[in-house]
């Protein structure tokens, strides 16, 4: 990772900070953050920030967060791969870092949903076994505690699990959720619900939208519209699904629930431009399309964008305005979770041109979010963290069949970079994360080494690696809040 401000981690503490001693542009914290912005790619792994750079600036270190002043990277591995409580420690994940560089070759075959793919390195195949899903990701994301795939803030002694935004709206700030995907889908139903499946989408939307937890959520799911963006006039009873069935979905429409809703292009762009008059404070936004704001659209290649879905900045700026204008939010502070969902489902199919695509609008929303800080707060206020749930696909170079993590190959700004497809499904490997603000030092304090990590190429100072459940903890301390 490449950084503009560059520091020692050995000369970081939490204790310089507060004194103001730490070196470069760190941030001193004087006392709790007001914001916290959680900024998710789901499915990504290095490489896959890797080619979306490449494709957009032909070069590397040209994102807005390649200018953070903490960079290393994350563990993703669940409490254990059951799809249920198992109330015991029976199949117990564990993770040790230095297996992923192990280089001995193998003869091993990878299955997966694509076809088959060749084992090439023990190291790929520890990467590829003990996977977590996002449910499982998200819950560690957001309650700081490991559990079981396709647990939505549930133990796996099968007890549901206080979240960061409940955390959050109990300190008397405002919450907010924003996805590029179904706003019931596993990473934001992490930020917003409790369920022991993450398949149960009518009781999580239902359970979103009767809580009235958040200030603000948006995301995909709209019964009326399908992948294309196009109307149906008469949708199934699934349709209704992700937004908790027909009657939930008909109450929000009706004005009969704590939340204005809105779901035209044209009211999310004047949202993001501060134009829109709100009915209510609160607001739950459906755009309008069942599937995602782009992936899922005809066709497989990159462009012919769908007219009918604003993007994801649009979304993210919409949602810090309405953040900021509640009276929690303006007085108080907010936590705000933005996912770039559809980065993992381009992951899954391979797709590499949609990757790059879904990669790039994340990139984006992120700059909105440092736009939004630096003319609406400031880094003295407000913790920015840009990271991943898991790396999805096992992306490398063309070579990595022969040379271990060899990287991918850039081919210039607007041509595809030179990859290799390891997986079909998500990995284990360790993921960059990126930090900037209040609190953004927590990250480095806690931080363990790991040389291997020097295979990505990355400075001596980003050879740190935390755990999923730490940035929980770093969001708590951002606050200065005790967990239950």
């Amino acid at each position: 990772m490449q950084t503009l401000f560059r520091r020692s981690l050995v000369a970081l503490s939490i204790t310089a900070a507060m004194a103001g001693a730490a070196s470069g542009t760190a941030v001193a914290q004087e006392g709790p953050a007001k914001n916290v912005i959680l900024m998710i790619t789901d499915g990504a792994g290095i490489e896959t920030f890797r080619a979306a750079s490449y494709f957009r600036h032909g070069a590397l270190g040209h994102e807005i967060y390649d200018d953070f002043d903490t960079q290393l990277f994350m563990a993703t591995h669940p409490l254990t791969t059951a799809k249920a409580p198992t109330h015991s420690n029976d199949g117990r994940v564990t993770f040790e870092p230095s297996e992923l560089w192990n280089d001995d070759t193998v003869d091993t075959v990878y299955e997966g949903n694509l076809g088959n793919y060749k084992g090439y390195f023990a190291g790929y195949d520890y990467a590829r076994a003990d996977y977590t899903d996002s449910a499982a990701a998200a819950t560690a994301l957001a309650s700081g505690q490991k559990s079981y795939n396709s647990a939505i803030n549930w133990s796996n002694d099968d007890a549901p699990l206080k979240h960061i935004g409940e955390y959050t709206v109990e300190s008397g700030r405002a919450l907010g959720v924003v996805s590029s995907v179904q706003i019931s889908h596993a990473t934001p139903a992490g930020f917003l619900a409790h369920n022991i499946s993450r398949n149960d989408y009518t009781a999580i939307g239902r359970e979103i939208v009767d809580s009235g937890l958040a200030t603000v959520a948006i995301g995909t799911g709209h019964p009326y519209f399908d992948a294309a963006g196009e109307r149906i006039d008469e949708p199934g009873e699934s349709n209704f699904r992700f937004i908790g069935g027909e009657e939930t979905y008909q109450r929000l429409v009706d004005g009969e629930t704590d939340y204005a809703f809105i779901e035209s292009k044209d009211d999310f762009e004047s949202l993001a431009s501060g134009e829109f008059d709100l009915p209510k404070e609160n607001v739950l936004g459906l755009v309008q399309n069942i599937q995602t704001l782009q992936y899922n659209r005809p066709g497989v290649g990159a462009g012919d964008l769908l007219d009918t879905s604003p993007s994801l900045s649009t979304l993210t700026g919409a949602a810090l305005n309405v953040l900021n204008a509640s009276d929690d939010g303006r007085d108080n502070g907010f936590f705000l979770m933005v996912e770039g969902g559809a980065v993992d489902w381009a992951a899954h199919a391979n797709n590499l041109p949609r990757i790059i695509e879904e990669q790039i609008d994340f990139n984006e929303a992120v700059e909105a979010a440092v736009d939004w800080v630096e003319s609406e707060s400031s880094w003295d206020d407000t913790l920015i963290i840009v990271t991943t749930d898991h790396g999805n696909g096992l992306l490398e170079g063309p070579t990595s069949d022969v040379e271990a993590y060899s990287p991918v190959v850039n081919q210039g700004a607007g041509a595809l970079p030179l990859v290799r497809w390891h997986s079909d499904t998500h990995t284990r490997e360790l993921v960059p994360l990126y930090a900037h603000g209040a609190g953004a030092d927590y990250f480095v304090d806690i931080a363990e080494p790991e040389e291997g990590l020097a295979i990505y190429e990355v400075d001596e100072d980003s050879r740190y690696w935390i755990d999923n459940t730490d940035v929980f903890h770093a969001g708590m301390h951002a606050f200065g809040l005790d967990a239950d």
